[in-house]
């Protein structure tokens, strides 16, 4: 196996204008190359970012000297990390540091491999695309909080092929602008990509994602269905959901009353994060109550955690994989691991603030991971990500498994 002959790091620009950081490693004759991305909305467990500076030169002193001539092996190398860091939290050399490095191992190890990075993590096994999750209306802390909840989303359930579910979505994506347009309810577009409205309450947005289906010449629920990131972490202050759209504030019961009454009345087969992280009773009554009809999706509360996911005792039905909310690309993988052994679905996931990079789509189509999320149907940084999944999709031609999104639905929404 290769052997590392350089690492470096540099400070470059995500897409809210803000720095993140690139790292490299070079062996004989290959390169992997990868760009940390940064959360808004996050979990009190991630993986510590630290300023960038900081990081970049951790990067090219540190890590670079423990790095050398070392093999490229990545859960040796991931390991070496963790070692280096010390912290529970990757507080010292940073999980931007730290996520960028792994990752960039991971592509040289393919580069060196002469194969996409994919077809590196997946092996000898057959593939099939994941079905997207993809944001039409932002809010929350992608949005300045003009909705109280961050994602209102579309899973295209009915679709045959990762090709037609971005058909669809673009469809969708236009409809639902032509009937903001129209109220003169559009503002501009959130931080991932989907539009930035003018509602008056939470609600009427779920109608109007509802109607911008219908538009686009689909039927709700049987072609195309709505997927929620309630953020909830986001809403809890002084022991209640604080709703600031319309003005009230929810209790724990109300909160679970108010979901279901949305999940009788609205096409939705997807809720991320319905209650705040620290409250797994809450969770668990929800999936409990909704689970047989819903996927129930763990973010802030599992942190892409292999362990919160191993200890949740029913809170939740499927997880986010984020990886740099956890630090490495050997927890991520291990996260997911736990997941399948307790049953769980699964969601590779971007950040709000994201670049060109196109790594995620890759770990969820070379691990296997049945869907991804990487926000809207707009702005470079999410595009760049779909088109990946094109080329991927492409490439594979007839040699993949059946596309998972009816199987993965059907008895939902």
């Amino acid at each position: 196996m290769a052997k590392i002959l350089e690492v470096l790091a540099r400070r470059v620009w995500d897409s809210r204008g803000r720095p993140t950081v690139e790292a490299e490693v070079a062996v004989k004759g290959a390169r992997g190359r990868a760009i940390a991305p940064a959360g808004a909305s996050t979990g009190s467990g991630e993986a510590k970012s630290i300023d960038v500076g900081q990081a970049v030169h951790l990067v090219n002193s540190e890590i670079r000297s423990a790095f050398l001539g070392k093999t490229l092996e990545q859960e040796t190398l991931d390991q070496l990390l963790l070692s280096l860091d010390g912290t529970p939290d990757k507080s010292r050399l940073g999980g931007n540091a730290i996520v960028a490095v792994s990752l960039a191992c991971a592509h040289a190890a393919a580069a060196a491999a002469k194969e996409p990075l994919w077809r590196f993590l997946a092996g000898k096994r057959p593939v099939s695309m994941p079905v997207p999750q993809i944001q039409i209306f932002g809010g929350g802390a992608h949005a300045h909080g003009s909705m109280d909840v961050q994602d209102f989303m579309i899973i295209c359930t009915g679709a045959g092929s990762f090709s037609e579910s971005l058909e669809w979505t673009a469809e969708v994506y236009r409809a639902a602008g032509a009937r903001l347009a129209k109220r003169n309810a559009l503002h501009g577009v959130a931080d991932e990509g989907g539009y930035w409205p003018a509602f008056k309450s939470n609600e009427e947005a779920l109608a109007e994602l509802t109607g911008a289906i219908s538009d686009a010449g689909f039927e709700p629920g049987a072609d195309i269905a709505i997927a929620l990131d309630i953020a909830a972490t986001q809403l809890w202050r002084d022991g209640r959901y604080h709703l600031a759209l319309e003005n009230r504030t929810l209790s724990t019961d109300q909160l679970h009353t108010m979901l279901l009454r949305w999940i009788e009345r609205y096409p939705i087969v997807s809720i991320e994060d319905p209650f705040a992280e620290h409250d797994a009773e809450a969770m668990q009554s929800f999936t409990r109550t909704a689970g047989a009809k819903i996927q129930v999706v763990g973010d802030d509360f599992f942190v892409t955690d292999a362990a919160r996911v191993r200890d949740a005792e029913g809170a939740c039905n499927a997880v986010l994989l984020k990886p740099n909310q956890v630090g490495t690309l050997t927890e991520t993988l291990a996260c997911w691991r736990a997941a399948q052994k307790a049953g769980y679905g699964a969601i590779v996931s971007a950040r709000s603030g994201e670049t060109e990079d196109v790594s995620i789509v890759h770990l969820a189509v070379g691990w296997g991971v049945p869907q991804l999320k990487v926000g809207s149907f707009s702005r470079s940084e999410r595009m760049a990500k779909w088109n990946e999944g094109l080329r991927i999709e492409e490439s594979l031609g007839a040699n993949k498994l059946p596309y998972p999104a009816r199987k993965l639905f059907k008895a939902r929404g």
